[in-house]
């Protein structure tokens, strides 16, 4: 039995999500349906009814009578042909419509099941895996309403009407038919159910292949810089080789199950008109009506046939349907209370009273964390790495849950109020920010999707990136490549300290935001961080402790813990953490 990973999802689920989602369209799909049942009654029940009609009067000599009867038959083709075509145009028009409508729904459906996840569940998963989850959801979707459409729904309507005219012909024919298709669809449903488990394979390894296939795009400038193009191609090669391998698996079981049904299909044709034979034989039945069960035979091993194949797609989409709707079925470590209230931020007074902290590692990070931030005090943090700057952070943006204690703003603990409302409170320019592949004025908007141009313009200004910006030829409207690699790392931070301009909150959170610049746009940024402070309480990640010499207090942290505080001057004077970053970045300055 090959490895695989362990799907909570069931085909059942898989079955009860896409119908939530076709919910809204039931009208217009049970349209479809009737439509497309109706051709089926036209075109495979009573044409070969015609047909028999046809085949009896030619094969007599003709007369009036039978030539007549020959026409009127042809124009009745005629008129179920012309019904066919109008009905089967409408049917695949409201298709298109509904097929369409809950594509698109079920991709932003499943963006928004995404985003809500935790900050943990990106960090363990690759973005282009991601994205291929999403596309694969709404793609098995286009497949399965396809097929049940068009496939499905015909073949139940031929099996059902066929079965029903044989017995009427010959209960004999109509039980043995029945018997065949009962025992023919068990066999298949049970084959497939042991098949599943190669098919998710075959699922999980595309996914694989997908998520290294991204990896390397994202950073394939730093395949290039250390010229690793081989290394990485062969790399590749064994992930699409692993998919490749477990693809063939899942086929040649498919392609084995396929030629034996087909087989038995091929035999109850030959049986079946074994037995008409017979009948001819002893004038039990006419020519016309040898056709007709030929016609009727044949249809039904067709579809039968393509039923085989049919089986194995369904399980193939439910498996790519699956690792999606396992996402849309998974809590989120973070998610807001049952009675979970917005915050309404007065002053901007932050606490944090009590905190531990672990991460999904075992990695302890805060233990019992006190801090008081008053309204519009500046502080910074600093410490050595891995002391639990960055995540006090996090924890403030909730981005991940506290082990025990609390984090207050005016009073109210963050774990009780929304998180939209939470974070539309802090603004953040992070060390290395990553823009979206949109212009310019988006870029910038985005602390404030409703803002003016003049407002842009403003923000941009403030920041000093305005200057950089009239100067490219398209202006704001420049888009800025993935991730804004277009700019440099200083046009970058500066596009990232206007969107917090833009937004404007109440509680300011700078990871280091000029670290990134070099000295003229660094002296330049320093004017307009002083214009966004104020007003505001602000925390500052520290790295280079010349950035946070004018903080109203300095947090020196260790293992976690608050071990000083107080002013750069006050901690210059002690011997301590604080004491020594500063005498050996200032030696830095010194031997520069």
């Amino acid at each position: 039995m090959p490895e695989k990973k362990e799907y909570s999802t069931t085909d059942r689920r898989v079955i009860a999500v896409f119908l939530r989602f076709l919910k809204p369209y039931w009208f217009k799909t049970l349209i479809i349906v009737f439509a497309i049942a109706v051709t089926e009654v036209l075109a495979s029940l009573l044409v070969p009814q015609i047909l028999r009609v046809i085949v009896n009067a030619i094969a007599q000599a003709p007369t009036q009578s039978s030539i007549a009867q020959v026409m009127t038959a042809l124009g009745e083709m005629a008129l179920i042909y012309l019904v066919f075509w109008s009905l089967y145009r409408v049917a695949d028009l409201l298709q298109a419509n509904v097929q369409t409508a809950v594509e698109r729904d079920l991709d932003v459906a499943s963006l928004g099941y995404m985003l809500r996840q935790s900050q943990g569940f990106f960090q363990d998963s690759f973005s282009g895996s991601l994205m291929r989850k999403i596309q694969r959801l709404s793609g098995a979707f286009e497949n399965i309403f396809s097929w049940t459409v068009n496939m499905i729904v015909p073949l139940v309507v031929t099996l059902v009407g066929v079965t029903i005219i044989l017995w009427r012909e010959n209960w004999v024919l109509g039980v043995g038919m029945l018997v065949w298709f009962v025992v023919f669809v068990i066999a298949n449903y049970f084959i497939s159910l042991w098949k599943l488990k190669y098919d998710l394979v075959r699922s999980e390894k595309n996914t694989e292949q997908n998520g290294r296939l991204s990896d390397v795009l994202t950073n394939a400038m730093t395949v290039k810089t250390f010229g690793r193009e081989e290394l990485e191609r062969v790399g590749y090669f064994e992930k699409a080789n692993e998919y490749r391998r477990a693809w063939l698996v899942s086929w040649y079981l498919s392609d084995l199950n396929i030629a034996v049904q087909y087989f038995f299909t091929l035999l109850l044709e030959l049986i079946v008109i074994y037995v008409a034979i017979q009948k001819w034989e002893v004038g039990a039945i006419t020519v016309g009506t040898f056709v007709m069960y030929q016609a009727y035979i044949r249809s039904i091993t067709q579809g039968v046939y393509g039923l085989g194949r049919l089986i194995r797609q369904f399980y193939e989409a439910f498996a790519d349907a699956k690792e999606m709707i396992d996402v849309i079925d998974m809590q989120p470590d973070v998610r807001d209370v049952s009675n979970a209230k917005k915050l309404k931020p007065f002053d901007g007074r932050i606490e944090f009273a009590h905190a531990s902290f672990s991460y999904p590692s075992g990695r302890r990070v805060l233990n019992d964390f006190s801090l008081k931030i008053e309204p519009h005090e500046k502080i910074a943090f600093v410490g050595s790495s891995g002391a639990g700057k960055s995540t006090v952070t996090k924890l403030l943006f909730r981005l991940y849950n506290l082990g025990s204690g609390q984090i207050l703003i005016d009073g109210q603990d963050i774990s009780r109020v929304t998180q939209s409302s939470l974070r539309d409170v802090i603004s953040l320019v992070p060390q290395e920010p990553l823009l979206f592949h949109r212009s310019l004025r988006e870029n910038i908007a985005y602390g404030k999707p409703n803002a003016s141009e003049k407002e842009i313009i403003a923000a941009a200004k403030k920041a000093h990136c305005h200057e950089f910006i009239k100067g490219l030829e398209k202006g704001y409207d420049t888009l800025v490549g993935e991730r804004g690699v277009k700019l440099s790392g200083g046009e970058r931070q500066r596009v990232a300290i206007a969107r917090a301009i833009l937004k404007n909150a109440p509680i300011l959170v700078l990871d280091e935001a000029t670290s990134s610049l070099d000295s003229e746009s660094e002296a330049l940024i320093q004017d307009a961080l002083k214009q966004l402070m104020k007003n505001k309480t602000v925390i500052v990640i520290a790295h280079r402790l010349s950035t946070i010499m004018q903080m109203d207090r300095i947090i020196v942290m260790e293992d976690g813990k608050v071990t000083d505080t107080g002013t750069h001057d006050e901690l210059l004077k002690k011997v301590g953490i604080y004491q020594k970053l500063w005498n050996i970045q200032a030696g830095g300055f010194q031997n520069a």
